[in-house]
């Protein structure tokens, strides 16, 4: 790797020590000024901070250690590891040595441009943390490295040009010297010029050591052995205790008749009413739980009011049936005109109820204002979001640079945690007791009743086919609440369809709602390739060889779809009483073709997978094994919301409280067999998170039309629908 000459400051103006063992290298925002910054002169540091908008990424000590901060939330999808692997990819660290911390929430230094908003931000969501961080930390890597080559070239008298490294060494080529890193720590010197590397500048990619190869996840250990401290473990000295009652219905309001009573309870100290809450802060979680069962509260009417799941779909096809207004999504092409002029017109309505997130760990966060309020810190499971200081300074009228965010493990978040609802009402809260910390918790009932769901949905498709049975129209309108969460996943960018439609008619409902793994992906790819296939069922077609041609002139997509059929044997004779579904996706730009083989029970309605099959192409993928492990969980997370997971609302109430009425997808009822193949690229690296879930939806209903010649069209596919479906 070769560099342009850099010019070095004299070791008496710019030279910096250790303090307690170790510095921290800070990399510019912009990815081009290092610095070098020692503890021992605090207003020279200040002064630095002040002077450059630089963000800091590692810490380094004289033994070797390096510390690499992670700017992204860690709920199980592994970016505690591949983050920092991607920047020990290009320090040509020693992997031994690394050991990973979160990054402070900082937006404007530790952000990704990954959003396309044009500034920098901390969310992980849309599985855009990889592809977001992938350029910018295989830049700051390569920094560092060269700023340690600088500092060893300087030592040694050499030119910087004959140096390469290795495993965590600079060494000399033409005299065999070799120096640790952590050998170079005491004394370092900041270049003035640092290159800023182009994509052709870094490591090749058949050098890699640790992109593409697997790493132990560094959270295991800790998740393992029970000392990793998600935010529900968090306690602190003198800390109180907050719940909030919001009811079943989405904005009614509270009037408590009874606050007398409830503050005479044991423990009981604070009553904080909300516009859709009351508030309740104790000593113990004990006595605002206890309280909270006593408080009498008379609620409101809401938009939600007079809402009812059960009956609103009736309401939605009289909209589909009418002209008005909509918000075109796609449009390509004359597809009215196509339709009109098919030689066969397929038409086909398409349902999906709500769904609840069901993370593991019910919402909390502990936050605590200091006594002169002049600041305030928390500590939170979060996917972080658009403001890295989640709303706290908003409610305390607070300069951002007074909140300090701990970031703590996330006990799962799937959208939810990229909400900052519960972290604003714990701050509200503690601005009751100032100097105090105080723990919110969402009970599983508060969390399920008060959710914030995918959205239900109706899906009209129409596609027009000519005589030679080619698609040459396709429309697809999507009735229900939610705007932009029922968009995601309208598109068919890779099958060749020369006019396409979408459209969505919003009908408001008052009730909360929120991206979930995919978001819109479940419900409108389920519509599209069951369409697909009920087009290729009439021709009499094959429905893979009938998406080859479709594919035709995606040559990416086409290899997935190859692959999965070779995988699941799709032209083998199935077994008696099986059968297999196909469906195809693209979400967060990874491409991925799902196979899954069925068996159903006639009397109960009961249909089990017995295997899944699923090949993507996720560009570069930095670990393999986590990329095979989060498209296995992202298909039993899809099997659990195509088989069971519903919520009902009738006259403004959720009707499910807990797990009991709110079923999920249990050990017994998962694939005797899951296989996943991913298939090598060089594009850049795409998101994976979600993009298994929405690919079962559509291939078990493809399954079943091969297997009864019936269609399934409303998720979830419980056993009286699927019975219903059997006798139409």
């Amino acid at each position: 790797m070769k560099y342009s000459k850099s010019k070095t400051d004299s070791t008496n103006r710019r030279q910096f020590i250790k303090r307690s063992g170790g510095i921290a290298l800070l990399i510019g925002a912009s990815g081009i000024l290092p610095q070098f910054i020692s503890c021992k002169n605090p207003s020279h540091v200040a002064a630095q901070l002040k002077k450059h908008q630089i963000t800091s990424w590692i810490k380094m000590s004289e033994d070797g250690k390096i510390v690499i901060y992670n700017p992204a939330a860690e709920m199980g999808q592994g970016s505690m590891t591949s983050l920092p692997a991607i920047f020990a990819e290009e320090m040509d660290a020693n992997w031994d040595n690394v050991q990973v911390e979160f990054s402070p929430q900082i937006s404007n230094t530790y952000g990704s441009d990954g959003w396309g908003s044009g500034r920098k931000i901390m969310l992980s969501a849309g599985s855009r943390v990889t592809k977001g961080y992938y350029s910018l930390l295989r830049k700051a890597g390569a920094q560092a490295r060269f700023i340690l080559m600088h500092n060893a070239a300087r030592i040694w008298n050499v030119p910087i040009d004959g140096l390469s490294t290795s495993d965590g060494h600079v060494l000399d080529e033409n005299s065999g010297m070799k120096i640790a890193y952590g050998d170079l720590v005491k004394d370092l010197v900041v270049p003035e010029e640092i290159p800023d590397f182009e994509l052709h500048q870094l490591k090749n990619p058949k050098d890699f050591k640790f992109i593409g190869h697997d790493l132990p996840r560094t959270d295991i250990p800790a998740k393992t052995n029970g000392s990793a401290q998600f935010a529900i473990d968090v306690i602190l000295p003198g800390m109180l205790y907050g719940v909030l009652e919001r009811g079943r219905v989405h904005g009614a309001k509270p009037t408590l008749t009874n606050s007398d009573e409830i503050m005479k309870l044991p423990g009981i100290l604070h009553l904080v009413s909300f516009d859709y809450a009351i508030g309740i802060i104790g000593e113990r979680i004990e006595n605002v739980l206890a309280a909270k069962s006593r408080l009498e509260i008379e609620w409101s009417d809401a938009i939600a009011s007079t809402f009812n799941s059960e009956e609103i779909y009736d309401e939605y096809k009289r909209v589909a049936d009418k002209e008005r207004d909509e918000k075109v999504v796609v449009e390509k092409g004359n597809t009215k005109k196509a339709i009109r002029s098919a030689a066969r017109l397929f038409s086909a309505d398409y349902k999906n109820d709500y769904v609840y997130h069901a993370q593991m760990e019910p919402l909390n966060a502990v936050v605590q204002i200091a006594e002169d309020g002049a600041s305030a810190t928390a500590w939170v499971g979060s996917q972080q979001g658009f403001d890295s200081k989640l709303g706290i300074p908003e409610v305390l009228d607070m300069d951002p640079e007074k909140v300090h965010i701990n970031l703590q493990y996330l006990g799962g978040g799937f959208g939810r945690r990229s909400m900052t609802d519960f972290v604003k009402e714990c701050t509200i809260l503690a601005k009751e007791v100032p100097g105090q910390p105080i723990k919110l918790m969402w009970t599983r009932e508060d969390d399920l009743t008060y959710g914030a769901f995918r959205p239900m949905s109706l899906q009209r498709l129409q596609a027009g086919i000519d005589s030679n049975g080619r698609i040459t129209g396709f429309s697809h309108t999507v009735i229900g609440d939610g705007d932009n969460l029922l968009a995601s996943g309208i598109r068919n960018d890779h099958y060749e369809i020369p006019n396409q439609y979408a459209a969505l008619k919003i009908i408001p409902h008052g009730i909360r709602l929120k991206h979930w793994r995919g978001v819109g992906h479940g419900p409108n790819k389920f519509a599209i390739e069951s369409m697909i296939d009920q087009i290729a069922h009439s021709l009499g077609k094959d429905p893979i060889d009938f998406r080859r041609t479709l594919m035709s002139e995606s040559p990416k997509a086409l290899a997935t779809l190859n692959k999965a059929a070779a995988m699941s044997g799709w032209n083998q004779p199935n077994l008696q009483g099986r059968a297999k579904g196909v469906a195809f996706i693209e979400r967060s730009g990874t491409l991925s073709t799902g196979v899954c083989e069925i068996s159903l029970d006639e009397n109960t309605g009961k249909i089990r997978v017995h295997y899944f099959w699923s090949a993507s192409d996720a560009g570069v993928v930095i670990q393999p094994d986590n990329v095979k492990a989060q498209m296995e969980g992202g298909i039993i997370m899809g099997m659990s919301s195509v088989f069971k997971e519903r919520i009902s609302i009738i006259d403004g109430a959720v009707q499910q409280s807990n797990f009991d009425d709110y079923e999920l997808l249990r050990m017994a009822d998962i694939p005797e067999r899951i296989e996943t193949a991913i298939i090598k690229s060089d594009g850049p690296p795409q998101g994976v998170g979600e993009s298994g879930t929405p690919l079962v939806a559509g291939a078990v209903a493809n399954a079943f039309l091969a297997l009864t010649g019936k269609h399934l069209r409303h998720l979830p596919f419980t056993p009286e629908r699927v019975l219903e479906a059997l006798n139409s």
